[in-house]
């Protein structure tokens, strides 16, 4: 199992260089069900592990001018300020078991139910804006003054859930960029990789600050595969069509959103 979990990091690292999101997706699931750390510590060190890779990715995408820094900074501020936040402070004072009256639901399992549904509701709207009639998947939006408070509420969001789950939060991202700003496809996964970056590498301090424990080698070995990954990934992305890149991404958030939602609940 353990061979297989850095085989499928190698493959969440070429996810991540394609389509500008997913790793957390997959890194979470295989250090939780692959190599049996327990969701709340894989959340952290997923952080690590698609940060890092992702700041390997938007250097590349950077280099080919498919990183619109303006935009991602402003997306990023609030976001990295949040997650930080979250995983400081409000991560450790969410208790292990959480009651509603006569329903007690574990926080471990709380985290991958909430994971599943964010995923499943990116997917819907990625899906939808992909096959509307009025705008085809093909065709670029047109440009638009980005409204300033609604990225920066966005942000904020993607920042929490980041917190919260452990997530680089491209599954968010992307529909953001696309769906608010107006970004193209192959633009946004290289802005998605430079704020995923950014903001899973500072919420990894807090995760510090709080006195997460490292295992070794676990990370170091995890950080190599997804390398490998991203680095053949990248040479590859951008002779990909947008449009199909934007269907896949939305896809494959769905099956592995399912995937989660099965495998804790039934």
């Amino acid at each position: 199992m353990i061979i297989l979990g850095y085989i499928a990091a190698v493959l969440m690292g070429m996810v991540l260089g394609v389509i500008g999101g997913g790793g957390s997706i997959l890194t979470v699931p295989i250090l939780v069900y692959l190599m049996g750390v327990t969701p709340d510590v894989a959340t952290g060190y997923s952080l690590l592990i698609v940060g890092a890779t992702a700041a390997f990715g938007a250097v590349r995408y950077f280099k080919e001018g498919l990183v619109d820094v303006k935009a991602s900074i402003l997306f990023a501020v609030p976001s990295i300020i949040a997650v930080y936040l979250s995983r400081a402070y409000l991560m450790p004072a969410i208790p292990e078991t959480i009651s509603f009256q006569s329903l007690t639901i574990d926080k471990n399992l709380g985290i991958m139910v909430l994971f599943a549904a964010l995923m499943l509701a990116s997917a819907a709207m990625m899906l939808k804006k992909a096959y509307s009639k009025s705008t085809p998947a093909t065709q670029v939006i047109e440009k638009k003054q980005p409204n300033i408070g609604l990225i920066v509420i966005e942000g904020a969001v993607v920042g929490v859930v980041t917190g919260i789950l452990g997530a680089g939060g491209g599954f968010l991202i992307i529909p953001a960029l696309v769906l608010i700003l107006g970004m193209p496809m192959k633009n946004a996964v290289g802005a998605s990789l430079f704020i995923i970056a950014l903001k899973s590498l500072l919420g990894f301090i807090g995760d510090l600050q709080a006195g997460i424990q490292l295992e070794m080698p676990l990370l170091p070995l995890m950080l190599v595969a997804t390398f490998i990954g991203m680095a053949v990934s990248t040479k590859v992305a951008g002779k990909l069509d947008g449009a199909a890149l934007q269907k896949f991404f939305a896809f494959f958030t769905l099956v592995i959103a399912v995937f989660i939602m099965t495998k804790e609940l039934l």
